[in-house]
């Protein structure tokens, strides 16, 4: 959470928000509610965000309500539905019929746990098992494969920023994949990658990121009590008190290394995949036939996630920034000290 230093009374709150602005504790709720993959944590972040007392809730759901969602969305209802939303946001009327159908009547108000759970054991796969059967009676996707789709596919396999993709893709092109393997991969396989590779990029800078917060919570609480007893100390004790302050403020920023680092690292990932989905598009706009037709809209909206998750991750990484910049400045006050 935010945190005002130890100090005068003048003294300004570490990283304090500009009069009007949301504080960074808002920022990253805010940010929660909007990206997190389990909805039990967006429900649990918005309900913070629009209480009567926001200030209190919001602290309430970084100090235990976060775990608190993320521990009720591991249950098996609350995985099934986010799987089956899963399945349908990642595929199409046009490509996937029966997949999408049946997810979009799972979602609705009517559909019961049970037919969800029947879904996700066995439904789905008898679903996709349908739609393949009936691309392979058409074959249109099949007869429009070029060599270049093949290579383009390898190269996502090795190449491919995305973990999950670069296994899907893998998949496809292995020893012994046929043409139905790649039409797979354009129609369902790479849209379903690109959503687990967001996803996982998500849970865990949120993960890292909540445990970063709560140890930062504690190293302040304790160097604002080890200030406050180096100025209620007396001569004697001055000194060593004053050493005891400083090193803990010292703790704090060092606290900021990891955090710094680990946002750096995922603005500058997720900017490269934002630049790699670009290309992607370029490369389905380029091209014909219902193949890439069926990325075109996937990749657009890839490109749109990664640039968000890149300006979420600056944010996080000034945020840290600030802790660090102001903790070194509550040392030197400590140090100035009568």
């Amino acid at each position: 959470m935010f945190f005002a230093l130890a100090g005068a009374v003048a003294t300004p709150a570490v990283a304090a928000p500009v009069a009007d602005e949301p504080s960074a504790d808002w920022v990253w709720v805010r940010y929660l509610a909007s990206a997190h993959p389990y909805s039990t944590v967006r429900t649990a972040a918005w309900s913070a965000l629009i209480s009567s007392a926001p200030d209190a809730a919001i602290d309430a759901f970084i100090d235990s309500g976060y775990d608190y969602a993320v521990s009720r969305a591991q249950e098996r209802r609350s995985r099934n539905l986010d799987f089956i939303r899963r399945v349908y946001e990642t595929t199409t009327a046009e490509y996937s019929p029966e997949v999408h159908a049946e997810a979009g009547r799972l979602l609705g108000r009517n559909a019961t746990d049970s037919e969800r759970e029947l879904f996700v054991r066995s439904g789905y796969e008898d679903a996709r098992t349908r739609d393949r059967e009936y691309r392979d009676a058409v074959g249109e996707q099949e007869r429009a494969l070029v060599q270049a789709d093949w290579d383009y596919v390898r190269l996502l396999s090795t190449d491919d920023p995305g973990e999950q993709v670069r296994l899907s893709a893998s998949h496809a092109v292995r020893e012994g994949a046929t043409e139905d393997d790649l039409v797979e991969f354009f129609a369902y396989g790479w849209a379903t990658g690109a959503r687990l590779d967001l996803e996982v990029f998500r849970m865990r800078h949120a993960h890292d990121n909540m445990a970063w917060r709560a140890t930062l919570t504690r190293l302040i609480a304790d160097a604002q009590a080890a200030e406050q007893a180096a100025r209620e100390a007396g001569e004697e004790a001055k000194e060593q008190a004053k050493t005891t302050a400083v090193q803990a403020w010292r703790q704090v920023g060092e606290h900021t290394g990891p955090a710094r680092s680990g946002w750096t690292d995922a603005e500058e990932f997720a900017l490269r995949q934002a630049e790699n989905w670009r290309a992607v598009l370029a490369a389905a706009t380029a091209a014909e036939g219902p193949n890439w037709a069926a990325i075109l809209d996937p990749a657009g909206e890839s490109e749109t996630a990664w640039l968000a998750e890149r300006n979420a991750a600056a944010q996080q990484a000034a945020y840290w920034e600030s802790v660090l910049r102001q903790s070194r400045e509550a040392e030197q006050r400590v140090q100035n000290q009568a």
